[in-house]
């Protein structure tokens, strides 16, 4: 586990910032770099076709490896276009779920049967979410048991370019671009020329890390919430927190990046053991030693831990608020399609 998590840091080092490693897999980057392009251009060619869909559809993505903000960003466009009066669909491939085929989620699933960033967001949004590899398939699902869906948003599946798509949001966060190549010897999971599509671009970052042009989003720690409460539906209180300064506390996450969580956490004034686990961590067995007193959580872990399985520890969950700036939101209305109720939108605030 130490050799592996020793191997994982040096090729993200090199992903960043280059050299040897980096150097060694530029074939293998080239040879991914042709396969991308070849397909990019059967579907230009025709060869390959885009599907057809009855509703728009905004496909959240990025072009870079990791956890970039994809799913806090999908919740943001959900509330922002729920807001507008949109009724609107979420689809997904449910990484890490063992569902076949095409599923709907639903408050009695499983994080283990659709994923845990699917169940997230049915659970945060209350809308529609169906799970399943082929996303237009998934699609067709949702759309057969919730045919008033006016809109869909596709969390991750940029690259999936059967998915039609009337924009594209691209999320980055503070790694920009890395080195610039692609996958292995990079972090890219496309060729930058091959993006065409309409598309906006998102900083999940305090400032732009790539020359494209975009908006910002602020991310802050919305408060807390007991495990037992978070499961019933109740919102975070930011007053929860902050009764945690001063007391020594666990903080696990099981996030692509698990040190941002921690860092946030330290800016609360709170003093906490950090335990990183891996991005979509299962939670098989419990991390943690039985006799722990207080633990802190993020959603995305706690779509995963029942409240009957954590004993006598006493378990918070820790809620994020991912705001784009008002720009972003009037920008994105604007390159969508009429509303099929009203001939104008309502500016967002």
């Amino acid at each position: 586990m130490q050799e592996h998590g020793r191997l994982q840091a040096e090729l993200q080092s090199a992903w960043q910032h280059g050299g040897v490693l980096a150097q060694a897999l530029r074939p293998l980057g080239a040879l991914f770099g042709l396969i991308t392009r070849l397909r990019a251009a059967l579907y230009r060619l025709g060869w390959l076709r885009t599907a057809s869909l009855p509703v728009p559809v905004i496909v959240v993505g990025n072009w870079i490896v990791g956890g970039a903000g994809k799913t806090p960003t999908t919740l943001a466009l959900l509330q922002l276009l729920q807001g507008q009066g949109y009724r609107v669909g979420v689809v997904s491939r449910g990484y890490g779920g063992s569902a076949e085929g095409c599923s709907l989620v639903s408050r009695a699933s499983s994080a283990s049967e659709v994923g845990d960033e699917p169940l997230l967001i049915h659970l945060r949004s209350g809308v529609p979410v169906a799970v399943g590899r082929d996303r237009v398939a998934a699609a067709h699902t949702l759309l057969a048991a919730y045919p008033l869906t006016q809109l869909l948003i596709s969390d991750d599946g940029l690259q999936h370019w059967r998915l039609p798509r009337a924009l594209s949001v691209l999320v980055f966060d503070e790694r920009g671009l890395g080195n610039g190549r692609l996958l292995p010897a990079g972090p890219l999971r496309q060729d930058r020329r091959l993006s065409d599509e309409p598309q906006l671009v998102l900083y999940n970052a305090p400032a732009a890390s790539t020359p494209l042009p975009g908006y910002l989003a602020q991310r802050r720690l919305a408060g807390a919430v007991s495990l037992a409460d978070w499961w019933a539906g109740r919102p975070a209180e930011a007053g929860a927190l902050q009764a945690l300064r001063g007391r020594p506390v666990l903080a696990a996450a099981g996030l692509a990046r698990p040190e941002r969580f921690f860092t946030m956490l330290r800016e609360q004034g709170l003093t906490i053991q950090p335990l990183p686990l891996p991005d979509h961590h299962d939670y098989a067995d419990l991390p943690w030693p039985a006799n722990t007193p207080t633990l802190l959580i993020t959603e995305k872990d706690a779509v995963k831990l029942r409240p009957e399985r954590m004993g006598r520890v006493q378990v918070w969950v820790v809620a994020l608020d991912f705001l784009p700036e008002p720009s972003f939101g009037r920008a994105l209305l604007a390159q969508l399609p009429a509303h099929p109720d009203r001939s104008t939108h309502k500016s967002p605030a």
